[in-house]
């Protein structure tokens, strides 16, 4: 699953001997990715739309593992643009039902944060950090970043129906969640069916931005020149091991 459509295509570009399914407003592309079996789909963006999507992979398609790439914004201040981030416990950070039941905390199942599958999540921060020591993006992509030395850390992400772009927001997000490390709109939501059905699940999400009012980058050139790259990059690492 891709949040964004052209991380999507850039794995299709890819897929061998492909065949299309469309249903619910979404196209599934079934075949051979290096050598593995896969479904592709573009998820939309936010926590309803990614889990119907996940729901169909698992009950229509009956896929054994779920992977999940995006975009997303750090509030942590040890990320910087450019950086990877792989989920261990996932939130819902609009997640609010007090006073019945704690902030973030999911109604009857009584855990705020759902984690993501420790098997899958090992592979994919070997196959990330492999591929930024490669060095893959060109020094003219690299200078209208301001990236440097990309890293790839382990670390728990926050998702929510709400785009965060408010220092202020990020601050007090930081200050209730003190070990997540970026924002995003779907990775949590996904989490909770996965676990409902008992899936496998892993993601990595790509720092374009500090999730504040200071992010001046062209959105949709970084998700083409980074993003896009790293994702296929690190898929393929993943894959082909």
């Amino acid at each position: 699953m891709s949040a964004m459509l052209e991380e999507m295509e850039s794995l299709l570009e890819a897929l061998e001997n492909p065949t299309a399914q469309e249903t619910g407003n979404r196209t599934y592309y079934t075949g051979i990715l290096w050598g593995q079996e896969v479904v592709l789909v573009f998820s939309r963006w936010g926590k309803v739309a990614s889990t119907t999507t996940a729901a169909h992979l698992i009950l229509e398609h009956k896929v054994d593992r779920i992977l999940f790439s995006g975009v997303a914004g750090a509030i942590d201040p040890s990320l910087r643009i450019g950086d990877i981030v792989i989920g261990t416990q996932l939130y819902q950070h609009d997640m609010d039902a007090r006073p019945l039941y704690p902030q973030f905390e999911i109604p009857l199942v009584h855990r705020s944060y759902f984690e993501t599958d420790d098997s899958l999540r090992y592979q994919l921060l070997q196959a990330a950090t492999h591929f930024v020591q490669s060095d893959p993006l060109s020094e003219t992509t690299k200078k209208e970043f301001r990236i440097t030395s990309p890293t790839v850390k382990e670390g728990a992400i926050a998702s929510g129906d709400r785009f965060i772009s408010d220092t202020e927001d990020a601050t007090t997000l930081k200050r209730l969640l003190p070990n997540v490390l970026c924002v995003e709109m779907e990775g949590a939501a996904v989490a909770q069916v996965c676990a409902d059905y008992n899936t496998p699940f892993a993601l990595i999400r790509t720092i374009s931005d500090t999730a504040d009012d200071t992010a001046d980058i062209d959105f949709m050139t970084f998700v083409k020149e980074v993003a896009t790259v790293y994702t296929k990059g690190i898929i393929y690492k993943y894959l082909s091991n």
